[in-house]
């Protein structure tokens, strides 16, 4: 079916206002972008920042009638343009600049419709679906780098934030005995468990559960792709859940907020030196008191 969309240049003051009047008036999802190439890489906690320059685009069916509701909003001094939405198979359209990613010699990360570059390497069979992890982000990308380079034989393995499941699957591929998947979304979570049965993983490999239903038994590895703040704050916990001389992964941080996060886990944890791709850094630690 095809659609209309309704695009509405504003700023950050009027932004929501529009988003309100867009949905009053028909629009089946709204869209706020940044207008003026001025990104926001991570909100502080509770807060949700909106752009200066800030463009708000409505979509709409297309038998609406567009003439009655560009005259509501001229009847509010605000101008839009329409513009016909090409009908797409919108659900797979985004695999098409999805490629197998190799993160070390004989480590790869393929979407599960291609075939695999390299068929003897260690193949790690993806299709995120809904959730965060596909190897293409330079934070989980970093955290798959040091993954490759382990010797995760025999190893227990915590992938805090698990989102597709990618670092888990990737773990266990690489010898881990067991992983724990844990992530506040219940969509990562049955992800987690699907790309688990992707890569033929025996059933019992990987076992999801949200925060609050996490086991409290300590892993040899922890791994953590979230960001910044919630990182920081969850110190204490992701310290408790990781054995003494245990190996700690954190990404998902920016350059400057290093130090940062860093701080929060020193009590614990002896750090490496950062490794940077981009703007982001992932910090790789031991565990040295309890």
């Amino acid at each position: 079916m095809p659609w209309l969309q309704l695009k509405i240049d504003s700023d950050r003051s009027h932004a929501e206002a529009i988003e309100d009047l867009m949905l009053a008036t028909g629009a089946v999802s709204v869209t706020l972008q940044d207008n003026a190439d001025q990104p926001i890489l991570e909100p502080a906690l509770g807060e949700t920042p909106l752009w200066q320059e800030t463009r708000v685009t409505g979509l709409y069916e297309a038998d609406i009638d567009t003439k009655a509701i560009s005259g509501f909003f001229a009847e509010q001094n605000i101008t839009g343009r329409w513009e016909q939405l090409e009908d797409k198979d919108w659900e797979r359209e985004w695999m098409k600049n999805y490629y197998p990613i190799q993160c070390a010699d004989d480590f790869w990360i393929c979407p599960s419709w291609i075939e695999p570059p390299q068929p003897e390497a260690i193949n790690l069979m993806l299709d995120p679906g809904l959730a965060f992890g596909t190897g293409t982000h330079p934070t989980t990308f970093l955290c798959l780098q040091w993954l490759a380079a382990q010797d995760l034989e025999d190893q227990n393995i915590i992938d805090y934030g698990c989102g597709s499941g990618i670092l888990a699957i990737g773990a266990l591929l690489k010898g881990a005995k067991k992983a724990i998947g844990v992530d506040i979304d219940p969509q990562a979570l049955i992800a987690t468990r699907e790309n688990s049965q992707r890569n033929q993983l025996p059933e019992d490999a990987i076992t999801v559960f949200l925060p609050e239903k996490c086991p409290r038994e300590a892993a040899d590895v922890m791994l953590a792709n979230i960001l910044a703040g919630p990182l920081a704050e969850l110190a204490p916990s992701l310290s408790a859940l990781t054995k003494l001389g245990g190996k700690l992964c954190l990404s998902g941080i920016l350059f400057n907020q290093a130090e940062v996060v860093m701080a929060a886990y020193q009590p614990w944890f002896a750090f490496d030196e950062p490794q940077q791709h981009e703007e982001w850094v992932c910090l790789t630690a031991t565990k040295i008191k309890d």
